[in-house]
């Protein structure tokens, strides 16, 4: 590898972005957009669903019931109707998720000692909410047992009898449950693939496209020298979107950075070879910019969305799936920028997922290289 070449090949590419405007206004634009669309617009954290309420009894214990719904930041009671018929029609039309309906002989059950049936109607079009609200339900429900058992046992003149058993629950690494400490780093992930191979994605098709590459070809510059002197600009535009990208997580969106700064920008080095790599051989091959761009995206944003572990939790999926993730080298990066964000994670423990993506970007490196063959044809 000639120096001198490179630098010429270096550039020249520099050169063509500095002319290719839009190209360079979506390096700084689509990480923007992105971080801003998915830290915002992408959320697990299930509140304020809408309730409706048809108290049937309407007395001072039902009241006390209700109570504990209009107390939680997880419901909204929204309003309070007096027929069935109301309740049924404000699910169909979406006006809420759950509908709670509070028998005739609510206190009188209660007074008795007996067991009471307090029906709750829940929208399961979206199941995932409707699990969140069974959850929360059953937990007020629980909550209010248990104040209910103690006046009994009060008024009886007997002791409080302690449960046998006592969860004490302590969450690590995402102490407040947030799901943007979650998303938010794998937005990351996902910039870096889009960016990384959509830009490069148009290197060596925009010289077939502008007929420029018979000077290319007639250059004694070698493959090699070619594709590093090609992505040598990207990489650096690449490493600029990483730190907004991670500096708009930690100051904007206010999510814990507890690793190191080094162990961060290996394995986005890494992952970036990867990439870029990816992106050069797609535009080798396709030798059109729309082909190249559109097959680009295809082969970073779907994988790295549905199938690195961002959205789905990879162990959730269909055992085949689970084995076609090892394929997909976000997976990995995944693993590790999430790591370094919310645990702090050394070195040696992710020395798997780093070799992992060592291993890629080698062969897609070679890949790359051997693709590009100074022809015409």
């Amino acid at each position: 590898m000639r120096w001198h070449r490179l630098a010429a090949i270096v550039r020249k590419e520099i050169l063509q972005i500095r002319r290719d405007l839009p190209s360079l206004l979506i390096t700084v634009a689509m990480p923007l957009l992105l971080m801003l669309g998915f830290g915002y617009g992408v959320s697990f954290d299930i509140r304020h669903i809408p309730v409706y309420v048809y108290d049937r009894e309407s007395s001072q214990q039902s009241q006390d019931f209700l109570k504990r719904f209009q107390a939680s930041e997880y419901f909204n009671v929204m309003k309070t109707v007096d027929n069935y018929q109301a309740v049924i029609q404000a699910l169909d039309a979406g006006a809420c998720r759950l509908a709670i309906v509070i028998p005739v002989n609510f206190s009188e059950q209660l007074k008795t000692g007996g067991p009471v049936s307090v029906q709750a109607l829940i929208d399961a079009t979206d199941n995932n909410t409707a699990n969140v609200s069974i959850s929360y339900s059953e937990a007020v429900v629980q909550t209010y047992n248990q104040q209910i058992q103690l006046e009994w046992l009060q008024r009886h003149g007997q002791a409080r009898l302690q449960p046998p058993l006592k969860v004490d629950a302590r969450t690590w690494f995402n102490e407040d449950l947030e799901s943007t400490a979650n998303i938010v780093p794998g937005v990351v992930a996902i910039i870096m693939a889009v960016i990384g191979s959509f830009l490069t994605s148009l290197t060596i098709a925009r010289e077939w496209e502008r007929g420029t590459m018979e000077q290319l070809v007639s250059t004694p510059v070698t493959p090699l020298e070619l594709m590093v002197g090609k992505l040598v600009p990207y990489f650096v535009i690449g490493l600029l979107d990483t730190a907004l990208c991670a500096g708009m997580a930690i100051w904007w969106f206010e999510v814990p950075f507890r690793g190191q700064w080094s162990v961060f920008f290996l394995s986005c080095t890494l992952f970036l070879i990867v990439v870029l790599s990816l992106g050069y051989f797609v535009s080798v091959v396709a030798k059109s910019q729309l082909a190249a761009s559109q097959a680009a995206l295809i082969a970073t944003f779907l994988p790295a969305f549905l199938l690195s572990g961002f959205i789905y939790p990879i162990d959730q999926m269909p055992a085949v799936i689970q084995v076609t993730t090892h394929l997909i080298p976000a997976r990995y990066f995944m693993t590790i920028i999430r790591d370094v964000f919310l645990k702090g994670t050394s070195l040696p423990l992710l020395l798997d997922d780093l070799l992992a993506l060592a291993l890629f970007a080698v062969l897609l490196t070679i890949l790359a290289t051997r693709a590009f063959q100074k022809k015409l044809s």
